[in-house]
């Protein structure tokens, strides 16, 4: 990893653990808690790609409310725990190691921002619940742009803000499509590999693969 000015991170699944609001409802939703998490999550990602490529597009949160209403009639919870669920969803909790390695690279004055298919409001609630709002420079929103990830108009905006070359980036996520987004687009772009997943075929291989954010410490 050499010449990177600015670390950029995804958000959902990179920072923030996006299966989190369903984990803290377990005991009323049971077993099923965790699949319900995964089906949310993927609906909700469709919605973006669909949402994008029909050219219709609907904020992040609208549609976090559509793919929820799906997934409840999916996995038949009671309608009564929509608006908990929406809740907790805009205060998930981050993964344990991010605080501590987002404090590390600050000390090594570099650009660090989030780079998100959230809200603006969305994202700066998120960042502030987990008291983070002092270690990013800056929040991208993909409502900037008007279109979802892996646009490469999304990809576009920090390179613009930060007047750097694409390869002076160094991009983090823990989404392969979103690696492969960001690596066609030119960035150096890292798996973040928390469950030892399979990497896409779309002609991409990530700079890096690394298990949580720790991991890039000693690459950099």
């Amino acid at each position: 990893m050499k010449n990177v000015k600015a670390i950029i991170f995804d958000a959902y699944g990179t920072l923030f653990d996006v299966n989190s609001a369903a984990e803290k409802c377990k005991d009323k939703i049971g077993d099923k808690w965790e699949p319900f998490a995964n089906f949310w999550r993927t609906t909700q990602l469709e919605y973006t790609w669909l949402r994008s490529l029909m050219g219709r597009h609907k904020n992040f949160w609208q549609i976090t409310e559509d793919s929820l209403d799906k997934s409840m009639k999916a996995f038949k919870i009671e309608f009564s725990m929509r608006d908990e669920l929406l809740d907790l969803y805009k205060v998930l909790s981050p993964f344990k190691e991010v605080q501590e390695t987002l404090k590390t690279l600050k000390e090594k004055k570099l650009k660090l921002a989030i780079l998100s298919n959230g809200t603006p409001s969305l994202l700066n609630e998120l960042v502030k619940s987990n008291n983070l709002e002092n270690l990013f420079d800056d929040i991208f929103s993909i409502e900037e742009v008007g279109i979802y990830k892996p646009n490469s108009k999304v990809y576009d905006m920090p390179v613009k803000k930060y007047k750097i070359r694409k390869d002076e980036i160094a991009f983090l996520s823990a989404n392969t499509w979103d690696v492969s987004g960001g690596g066609n687009y030119g960035y150096q772009a890292v798996w973040v590999n928390r469950n030892n997943n399979i990497f896409d075929n779309l002609d991409f291989k990530p700079k890096l693969e690394i298990k949580n954010l720790s991991g890039l410490l000693s690459e950099l």
